[in-house]
Parts: C-alpha cells; structure tokens; sequence
C-alpha cells in the first residue's frame, strides 16, 4: 500500500531537516499537516463518543507545532520529524491526563496519561495509589490492560527507541524519599510518569476501521488516567 502524505512528507525531513529544504517543500508540508489534522479532528469526534471532556477541542487545540526549540539541546535540527497532538479537555499544555497521537514513519503511536508532573503532585499520585491501592490495581492489572501495555516500567520510549507497547516512559531506581522501599506494590510509586503507548503500523490510519481499533485501546487506558487526574485536577 502507498504510503500517506504526511510519512512520505516526514521522510524526507527526516533525510534533509534544514530551513532551507523546508522552506523549498512549504506545500508538501501543508497538506500532510491538513491531513494529521483531519486525522485528529476524527480522532476527537470519536474519543468524545465514551470520554464528552474533550469534544470541544479542534486540532488546532491538540496539535504541537512541528518547530523544534533547540536552545538547551544539542540537536540543532529546526524541525521535529514527527506529528503530534495532545488530546487534553484542559489544553495541550495541560498537566491533566489526555490521549496522545504519534505519527513518524516506524514508530507511529497512539497513547494516553500524564507525564512531566511537578514534584508535589507527583508525590500526590504517590499517596493516592498507596491509599487506594485496590483500585488502582484494577485499573493497571486488568487482562485487557496488560495486554495493550503491559506492566510498569517493563518497556521505554526515548528518542532513540520505543518498545511496542509500555506503561510508564521513566522510573526511580529506588522507592521515592519517604515512601517504603519494601511495599508490595512499590513498582508504582518509583514511575516518574503514568502514561501507556502502543505503537501502530504505518498504515494504520489508511485502514477502514481504525477508528474502532483506537477507541477499544483508549478505552483500556481511561480508568488509570481518570485515577491520575482525580488528583492532578485538584492543583489546576
């Protein structure tokens, strides 16, 4: 099958990432951004059909420029070789847990959660897990839920590899300042994040039903998110 606009568009970005070669390709890069953004307002329409908080939101509202801030970095490539969009009901920059969507050729994804939480609330979720833990544990050890994401920390994503599936992008090598270092359940206390993936081909989206096929995943993800934010919604 042919690929996409936007990952034949990403490719060769990939291949010639400078101002120039983009300036050059502006309309290649216009359509497959009006593609990924047909893409996410659809992904949007449907999210809204089992989670309402988000269907006030556009791809405008969801979706990160693909210019590249390279100050601290020592990467100097301008631009970004992927698209996404965060799909928040409190905005893109929001602390408040929403659905991810990844498009780069080989590593396309789709996700959901939170993560770059502040220390306080970070710890927030901590106490909260412990205090609840029978719940949590319904939520993240489900059947359904490790099979789309398996267990904590038992997979990564970084810039330079992502595991198919994951839950939780980093973790402490040991249990967090004045939490117990032997608690059963402590694999849950040293994520940094609580987050889930699972990565996607690339055709994904020129499938007949992928809708469907992201609404099942989505759906697994939301009572581990919806016990995030139960806390985070609490400091914003």
């Amino acid at each position: 099958m042919e690929k996409n606009i936007m990952l034949k568009f990403l490719e060769q970005l990939a291949a010639s990432n400078n101002r120039e070669w983009f300036n050059e390709h502006k309309d290649q890069y216009q359509a497959a951004r009006a593609e990924f953004d047909r893409i996410i307002d659809r992904t949007i329409e449907v999210i809204g059909t089992f989670d309402p908080t988000v269907s006030h939101l556009k791809a405008k509202d969801c979706v990160f420029r693909i210019y590249r801030d390279t100050r601290f970095s020592k990467d100097k490539s301008p631009y970004k070789n992927h698209f996404g969009a965060y799909i928040s009901s409190h905005g893109r920059q929001a602390l408040h847990g929403g659905y991810y969507i990844h498009v780069q050729p080989g590593r396309c994804l789709i996700g959901a959660g939170v993560y770059w939480l502040p220390t306080n609330i970070l710890t927030s979720v901590r106490n909260e897990i412990m205090g609840n833990i029978d719940e949590w544990l319904k939520c993240v050890e489900n059947g359904e839920f490790v099979k789309n994401f398996g267990y904590a920390n038992d997979s990564e994503w970084t810039e330079e590899h992502t595991a198919p599936k994951g839950f939780g992008m980093q973790h402490l090598k040991k249990a967090p300042k004045d939490f117990p270092a032997d608690y059963e359940h402590v694999r849950y206390l040293k994520m940094k994040d609580y987050c889930v993936w699972q990565v996607v081909a690339d055709d994904f989206y020129n499938s007949a039903d992928w809708t469907k096929k992201m609404v099942k995943l989505l759906k697994v993800a939301k009572p581990m998110m919806d016990f995030t934010n139960s806390v985070i919604d609490d400091y914003e």
